[in-house]
């Protein structure tokens, strides 16, 4: 059997103070995770699909090793992460993750110097950098905006943008926290559009959504979350019937301190 590219195996995870938010609220969770488990084989297309606050983003988190969880451990190419700074630095070379809200991304003067920070931070000399940039932006249709300072950019833009700083440090998987979340119809199809040619060209993406369509839609593979696991996984059409897709169930929240 192929090792996956990355695996979360029995992750359990709950955010400091949770804990005692759950006692002053009876018969709320306070764990984030309650033994998630995923396996992200290279070459998928997977949408992780859940409503808020049933652990995707927390579940994100921990695979580039943002998050340590309390049980359970993360494997990249069937090895267990490292902590240290050298393995995390090195990890997230290989997995890059791109959040939800890109102005907690986003922070330099122009969106060519914005991209251009990851490969100057793994040492590439300036001409290598330039090269790197321009083909990051070229991939997410940014390349005529290279020299804009980041206010100056659209909220659809400023997505594309952070998706381009992911894509300058040459990742083995693209992971993507909500990416269509705030973008009107027009703008999703082109951030669609774009994600699909990144996998046509052979990148490995995940992205997580609460949005049913769009995971039936534009997925190879979906892993259906709930309450901080994994309870089913397989093509779109093999979890069209499933129970947690009920919109009463799907809409249902009860965790708290859980981005």
């Amino acid at each position: 059997m192929t090792v996956p590219l990355l695996e979360a195996c029995d992750l359990h995870y709950a955010y400091p103070g949770a804990a005692a938010a759950a006692r002053l609220c009876p018969g709320q969770r306070c764990d984030a995770l309650a033994g998630s488990t995923l396996a992200i084989h290279r070459g998928a297309r997977l949408a992780l699909l859940g409503n808020n606050g049933s652990g995707k983003s927390t579940l994100l988190l921990h695979l580039n090793g943002t998050l340590r969880p309390d049980r359970g451990e993360v494997r990249c190419d069937g090895a267990p992460l490292g902590y240290g700074r050298r393995a995390l630095a090195a990890l997230r070379q290989r997995v890059a993750l791109v959040f939800q809200d890109p102005d907690d991304q986003l922070f330099a003067g122009t969106l060519a110097q914005d991209v251009s920070f990851g490969p100057l931070n793994l040492g590439l000399d300036e001409a290598a950098t330039r090269v790197r940039v321009a083909a990051s932006l070229t991939a997410i249709g940014l390349a005529d905006r290279a020299d804009l300072p980041l206010h100056m950019l659209s909220h659809g833009q400023r997505k594309r943008a952070a998706i381009a700083g992911a894509l300058a440090l040459q990742p083995d998987l693209l992971v993507l926290d909500e990416p269509t979340a705030g973008l009107d119809p027009a703008g999703v199809a082109l951030l669609l559009d774009h994600l699909d040619a990144l996998h046509a060209g052979g990148m490995t993406v995940v992205l997580s959504t609460h949005d049913i369509a769009l995971a039936r839609d534009w997925a190879d593979e979906v892993a259906l979350m709930h309450d901080g696991r994994i309870v089913a996984g397989g093509s779109p059409e093999s979890l069209r019937d499933h129970p947690c897709l009920r919109p009463a169930v799907f809409r249902r929240s009860r965790i708290s301190e859980v981005p």
